[in-house]
Parts: C-alpha cells; sequence; structure tokens
C-alpha cells in the first residue's frame, strides 16, 4: 500500500496541466468558504468583544437594540440601587446610564449624499468605569456640559467630519470632534461619545436607553436577574453584556452565512465535476499502468483507495492554497449595515484554527466525492481487457 500512496503523490506532479486545474477549482472553493467563516466570524468577534463577562445590560422589554429602548429615569433608579453592582472608590454604584440614537453621516470618500447610520451614544462618567477597554488614541476626553464628542476609531476612518477639529451637525447643533478612541477592535470603534446630559438635553429624550452595571461577583448575575424580572415596577431585559451585544449579529450573520453556503455550495459542485473530469481523464490515460499494477497482484480495494487517495491529496493541496489566500483578508476591513440595529459597522476578517480545519474537510469532501466515481472505474478494470486497451 506505501508502494501505492508514493505512486499516487507522484501522479499529481507528473501529470502538472490537469493537476493544476483540479488543485486550482479546489482552491478557488476552499477560498470562497473560508472567507465567508471569516467574514461572519469577524463580525462576530466585533460584537462579541463589546461585553465584559463582569458587566450586565439592561434595555426595556421587548426591545431588541438599545436603540429601540426607552426606560424612564425612575425605573433606572430602581435597578442602579441593587447591591449586586459593584461600587467605586467614591462609593457609587458602577453603573453606566446611556442614551443611543442614530444619526445619518456622509462616509469618507463619497458624495454628501452617500450617507451611512452612525450611532451616537450619550454617556455618564460610569461608562468609562465599567469599560475599562476604552482609551483615547488622539486628542483628549470631551468636556461635560459641551457639544464636544469623541469618536471611534472606525467612525474617524469612515465618515466625514469625524476626524478631530471636524463637525458634526445633528440635533440643530454643531458638534465638535476632539478626540478618537480605541474600544479594541469592539463595536464601540463604530460610535460617536458625549456628554448624557447634554445629547438627551439635544434629541429632547429624558430617559435612558440602556444601563451597563459592573457585578461585584460574575455569579451574581442570576440572583440579580431574577429579582430585577419579578420586580413589578420594571418591565425590562437583562443580559451578561457579551450576549446582549452578541445577539445583535443573530440576523446579519445568518445572513452572510446562508449567502456564503449557497454560494460555496455552487461553486464546489463545479470543483467536484471538475476533479471527477480530471479522474476519469487519469484512469483512461493509465489504464494500461492499472492492468500492470493489477497483474503485479494489487487487489482492485488497493487501487479504489489509490486513486481516491490522489484525489484527496489534491483537495488537501487546493483547500491549503485557498486558505493561505484567504488568510490576508485579515488585512481587509469591511463595513455593511447591522440589520439588528441599521448602524453601520465595520470590521475585519478573522480567522480561526475552527475555520482552517472545517475549510480542509470541506476540501477532502470535495475530493472524495469527486474522486469516487473514477476510482470505482479503475478499479473494476480487468486486468487483459485494460493491457488490451492501451496496447492497440
Amino acid at each position: 500500500m506505501n508502494l501505492l500512496m508514493a505512486y499516487s503523490y507522484k501522479n499529481i506532479f507528473a501529470r502538472k496541466l490537469t493537476s493544476t486545474l483540479t488543485i486550482a477549482g479546489v482552491a478557488l472553493v476552499a477560498f470562497v468558504f473560508c472567507a465567508v467563516l471569516m467574514l461572519t466570524n469577524g463580525l462576530k468577534q466585533t460584537l462579541v468583544d463589546t461585553g465584559n463577562d463582569d458587566n450586565v445590560t439592561v434595555i426595556r422589554r421587548a426591545s431588541k437594540t438599545e436603540i429601540q429602548s426607552i426606560m424612564p429615569l425612575s425605573m433606572g433608579k430602581i435597578i442602579i440601587s441593587d447591591q449586586a453592582f459593584a461600587r467605586s472608590e467614591t462609593g457609587e454604584p458602577m453603573v453606566a446610564t446611556e442614551i443611543m440614537v442614530l444619526i445619518s453621516q456622509p462616509k469618507r470618500g463619497y458624495s454628501e449624499k452617500e450617507t451611512s447610520n452612525v450611532p451616537v451614544r450619550g454617556v455618564s462618567k460610569m461608562s468609562f468605569d465599567v469599560r475599562s477597554n476604552i482609551k483615547i488614541k488622539e486628542g483628549r476626553m470631551f468636556t461635560p456640559g459641551t457639544s464636544e464628542v469623541i469618536a471611534g476609531t472606525k467612525v474617524a476612518k469612515g465618515f466625514q467630519g469625524c476626524q478631530i477639529g471636524g463637525t458634526v451637525r445633528f440635533a440643530s447643533r454643531d458638534w465638535t470632534i476632539v478626540g478618537i478612541f480605541d474600544g479594541g477592535g469592539s463595536g464601540f470603534d463604530n460610535e460617536l461619545w458625549g456628554d448624557y446630559d447634554q445629547l438627551s438635553a439635544a434629541f429632547e429624550r429624558p430617559i435612558y436607553s440602556s444601563l451597563t452595571g459592573r457585578l461585584k461577583s460574575h455569579d451574581l448575575y442570576d440572583d440579580l436577574k431574577k429579582r430585577l424580572d419579578a420586580d413589578p415596577r420594571l418591565i425590562i431585559d437583562v443580559d451578561r453584556e457579551k450576549d446582549y451585544y452578541a445577539k445583535q449579529s443573530s440576523f446579519t450573520t445568518t445572513y452572510i452565512s446562508i449567502l456564503g453556503t449557497v454560494i460555496s455550495i455552487i461553486f464546489s459542485l463545479g470543483a467536484i465535476v471538475g476533479a471527477m473530469i480530471t479522474m476519469y481523464a487519469t484512469v483512461a490515460d493509465r489504464t494500461k499502468e492499472i492492468g500492470t499494477l493489477r497483474a503485479l497482484g494489487f487487489s482492485r480495494f488497493s487501487l479504489l483507495v489509490t486513486f481516491l487517495v490522489e484525489a484527496v491529496m489534491m483537495s488537501v493541496i487546493g483547500g491549503l492554497l485557498g486558505i493561505g489566500i484567504a488568510y490576508f483578508l485579515r488585512f481587509y476591513e469591511v463595513s455593511t449595515t447591522n440589520w439588528d440595529t441599521f448602524a453601520e459597522i465595520a470590521f475585519s476578517f478573522e480567522i480561526s484554527p475552527g475555520i482552517i480545519i472545517g475549510t480542509l474537510i470541506f476540501s477532502i469532501v470535495m475530493g472524495f466525492v469527486g474522486g469516487f466515481l473514477p476510482a470505482a472505474r479503475a478499479s473494476r478494470l480487468k486486468i487483459l481487457t485494460a493491457l488490451r486497451a492501451k496496447a492497440r
């Protein structure tokens, strides 16, 4: 069997044209398949990284997002007073009271008419204590009580007027960008942040969109949730912050996954047919060799395995090549509308060991399916028929 394996390996490189075409076809499909998985993973990772394991997010019940959520200030005071929340050095509950509104802003490199939605978050002092991953990258923090805002790195990169010194107009006011903050690759990088009191007054919305609090202990979540859900004064949904933001990607990631899977299946059918044609041509070209191998005592099963291994080898090479090309997508950033929040979100392709393994398995399956029928035909050839057919 080892001799036949070596024989298969050498034949891949002996027939360069047909092998190259087959490998290229598999590589293309593997690239598309891997790219779709990386795209979905990048979106999920961006939103999941937005949350903290020790934080909980509270929004109004039946509101899927902060943008839809409207909580009275009185409801917020009840939540803040819960003893499950950690306290700051000054003894204040570590709960960020925030408002979230969407504005329309022109994208950089496009005309003024080409706009997308940008989330504007009105934050309190505790917003920065609760989210320790937020760091000022350029410029300075906004001054509370003024029309100053700071922009996430991806907003600053993708939208007009969102650079330091720029001006953004919304809520009948001009707001000056005084700083760029880095959210560590999280969804916050796609937002503008300003003073809660100023933004609440400007939009005439004296409410909370959400409350995000730091728990004293990770284990207190279940008790807190039961307590708040049971309070008749509250009409809210409570989630761990990571779970909340993970839900924000559900529709978009499902859409990308389904679309990518359909495209991958269509492409894979073409690759399977291509591999099948190549292997049939290989069998026809090596009829005499097959007869000789049978005459030397190799069984039909050995020949079946040999040709299947050859097809799978080409698929593995093609799969690795496709993964290698897709890897470089990590350096490319894309933006799309998050259909759960209707806000623009920018994120990168992200690869993982699971994606690499999944793509390789997908490639191997293509090679196995494409090579099985030709391999079966080769194994069924009779010795005399094979030798005579080539000798003509």
